[in-house]
């Protein structure tokens, strides 16, 4: 299949169509995109769409994914044909998807210049994790397997419900997104350990990530701390408290009672909001909550 504008500003033309196609309004576009019901070539800048797509059984039908599309391991076998945010137009004409997906926030700009030529179906950023499940829902309507989608969505829920809370401790959580990065209130992170029963230090800022001040993480003192490298990076579990340290953070209850974790890598973990966050992610965040509450009370 192949889809193409007629004329700058003017409607889709689809060419070579061998089955149904639909417009689908996209709420973020504002516009309508032509969408088959059941697209066939796939091109994801998502890595949160394409470990979905696998696990809906559409791994076959992905033509292309981003540098940073690494799960599952079959992700990396795919085209790899740009970053978040860059690709080349003749790549994608070479490959003729019939839908791209991509996500909002830092991929918008991005999605809105591609969907000028190309048929994108951008996805709201969740920021919460009911809205992860909400994302993993629509990427299955989007591509055709509305069944599949619902049915792993259902499957993510009953998994929230094996959850337990762990109440009376506050977090502090840092990832490496080229810098240091924590999160807000419009954070899936944030309603992530919220849901877990912990409050997060920067919980009440009206945002979903922002630069930490050091001297606020210090005055603070929270109970943990988790910290996450940058994906891919040669970053080891030891070299956290050198860094803290660095940071004058070295009286930290946390590090004093060794109450502070790094994420598992090399992948991106807690940055990360596809199917794993919940069947991964947040088991391991439990558990490394149950363990900072044991440390502290004894």
């Amino acid at each position: 299949m192949v889809i193409e504008r007629t004329a700058p500003g003017n409607a889709y033309r689809v060419a070579h169509v061998p089955g149904d196609v639909g417009m689908l309004f996209n709420e973020v576009l504002g516009a309508q995109v032509p969408v088959p019901e059941a697209p066939a070539r796939i091109v994801s800048f998502s890595p949160a769409a394409t470990e979905t797509l696998f696990q809906i059984g559409l791994g076959e039908k992905i033509v292309g994914v981003s540098a940073f599309c690494a799960r599952p391991a079959e992700a990396k076998a795919k085209r790899r044909l740009g970053s978040y945010n860059t690709v080349r137009d003749e790549i994608l004409d070479e490959l003729h998807p019939d839908l791209i997906l991509t996500v909002t926030g830092y991929q918008r700009e991005f999605a809105v210049r591609l969907s000028k030529k190309y048929p994108v179906y951008p996805l709201e950023l969740p920021v919460s994790v009911a809205g992860i499940v909400d994302f993993i829902v629509k990427v299955g309507l989007v591509s055709g397997e509305p069944d599949r989608g619902r049915e792993l969505g259902a499957a993510l829920l009953r998994s929230l419900g094996k959850l337990r809370k762990v109440t009376d401790l506050e977090a502090y959580v840092e990832v490496d997104l080229g810098g240091p990065v924590t999160f807000g209130s419009y954070s899936y992170i944030t309603d992530a350990l919220k849901l877990l029963g912990c409050s997060h230090l920067y919980e009440d800022s009206r945002s979903e990530w922002l630069e930490p001040d050091f001297g606020k993480v210090a005055d603070a003192d929270p109970d943990l701390v988790v910290y996450e490298p940058k994906m891919y990076s040669k970053f080891k579990e030891g070299d956290v408290l050198p860094l803290f340290r660095s940071r004058g953070w070295g009286g930290l209850r946390a590090v004093k009672l060794e109450n502070v974790f790094v994420t598992p890598g090399p992948l991106d973990f807690l940055a990360h909001h596809g199917p794993s966050f919940i069947t991964e992610a947040l088991p391991w965040l439990e558990g490394k909550l149950r363990l900072a509450k044991e440390r502290i009370e004894s």
